[in-house]
């Protein structure tokens, strides 16, 4: 890790020297795994393992998955059921695919989450922030793309909703939609393009990993405390970290593992759980279904974006000042994508001088407000676009806004934060007293 001192890789053996004055590959390993590594993260500094997991059982599913799929709109639905019917372990590589994109956005959430309560996107730590914010974006197109290839009914419609906000962009909506589609309407061009992308993107995804892993082990690993390793020597620096390999491998696979068997479970015993009945249904374009809702994931969103309708009073200014360039429709889709564009942000939005919340006590407050506003978001998406959900989402969506142009901007400045401790080994000193046999003592209970 740059900036921190530590034992680097040396190689001994002749071959050793010789591959690694061509090719540092296990020098790259050797740093990687050894790299020093605060020693008081707690169980919130686990999701990198799973997103891992996830993006690589994607990927291998994903590929063999392709081999049986037919990107055609007469023939998708049937190799679907045929890859559920009569390919060897078929129905199993399907589920797995399916369900693991949804342990892929549930590890997501919570891993931007605890970026957002402890801080990680601070200085100096920004592009690690903007980066994960972009493949969190190459997700939501990832898994979009991968909902519509079954081409049931939810796929097809759920593809014309969406596909459609693009048409909402003043003079060249109509021109990105048609290139978007291939065509007018969502048909066969649509579903092979969709195809391609999805097929595409994991691997500019796994592309991004290994820059945002490069940029957080050039700045060092943020912790619960916020406080950064001391570099002034090597000894310093030991007594603030720990090796990766192997405490920290071996507590993220006991982690993962607890995770696989609930995971496993629900694709053994509940498969369909988080899926939609529709689309069991192939594709009609002469028949829509009476609630389109897309996956849970983007709910929160999707919930946003309905919630700025043409009789609220932001939409009605908007639309006066442009002179009715932003209409309703226009005005949901920049207030979805403000949603996430708020989340990249937030590393200038936030002016506290404190890194970690645990040492904010108003912000904990708003913090729990916005994990629960999320959740309520989610829920929101799913209902129909009706009262009393619409002003609900309307409220939520207010929230959500100005928790990260309000709130953070002011609490930086009217809020007393809690002492911190000087260093990471006070921290860890005060919650593992070694005397006792490393018997655990919260300083504060509240924790």
């Amino acid at each position: 890790m740059a900036g921190i001192p530590h034992d680097h890789y040396e190689p001994k053996s002749n071959g050793e020297k010789w591959l690694h004055s061509r090719l540092p590959v296990v020098g790259l390993l050797y740093d990687t795994l050894m790299i020093p590594t605060p020693k008081n993260l707690n169980w919130m500094w686990i999701w990198g393992i799973v997103l891992t997991f996830c993006l690589a059982l994607q990927i291998i599913t994903g590929i063999v998955l392709a081999m049986h799929y037919t990107p055609h709109v007469d023939q998708a639905f049937a190799s679907v059921e045929h890859i559920m019917r009569n390919v060897n372990g078929g129905y199993m590589l399907r589920y797995m695919h399916a369900n693991g994109a949804s342990l892929f956005f549930i590890a997501v959430y919570a891993h931007i989450f605890r970026g957002l309560y402890y801080g990680s996107y601070k200085a100096p730590r920004e592009v690690t922030w903007i980066i994960g914010m972009l493949i969190y974006l190459l997700m939501m197109g990832t898994a979009f793309m991968g909902y519509v290839l079954p081409w049931g009914q939810m796929s097809f419609w759920g593809a014309t909703v969406i596909t459609g906000l693009f048409g909402a962009v003043p003079f060249v909506g109509e021109a990105i939609q048609t290139l978007l589609l291939g065509g007018p309407a969502v048909d066969n061009a649509t579903l092979n393009r969709f195809f391609s992308l999805h097929y595409l993107f994991p691997f500019v995804i796994a592309g991004l990993v290994i820059v945002h892993i490069w940029a957080f082990h050039t700045t060092g690993n943020n912790n619960p405390t916020g406080v950064e390793v001391r570099r002034g020597s090597k000894e310093e620096a030991e007594k603030d970290t720990l090796p990766f390999w192997p405490y920290f491998v071996m507590k993220d696979l006991f982690a993962l593992a607890v995770i696989l068997v609930i995971f496993f479970a629900i694709v053994g015993f509940m498969p369909n759980y988080l899926g939609h009945p529709d689309n069991y249904i192939e594709a009609n374009p002469l028949s829509t279904p009476a609630h389109i809702v897309p996956e849970w994931y983007f709910l929160p969103f999707y919930a946003i974006l309905r919630a700025f309708t043409a009789e609220v009073w932001v939409v009605q200014i908007a639309s006066f000042v442009t002179g009715g360039i932003i209409d309703a429709k226009f005005f949901g889709v920049l207030a979805m994508f403000g949603a996430i564009a708020v989340m990249a942000l937030v590393p200038w939005l936030d002016t506290s001088s404190v890194r970690s919340g645990r040492y904010r006590p108003m912000f904990k407050w708003w913090f729990a407000l916005l994990v629960v506003d999320f959740f309520a978001l989610m829920w929101l998406g799913a209902m129909p676009a009706e009262e009393p959900y619409a002003s609900l989402s309307l409220i939520a969506a207010a929230y959500w806004f100005g928790y990260f142009l309000v709130i953070m901007p002011l609490l930086g400045v009217l809020e007393k934060p809690l002492p911190q401790p000087e260093t990471i080994e006070a921290d860890f000193a005060s919650h593992y007293d070694a005397k006792t046999g490393g018997t655990k003592t919260l300083v504060n209970p509240a924790e």
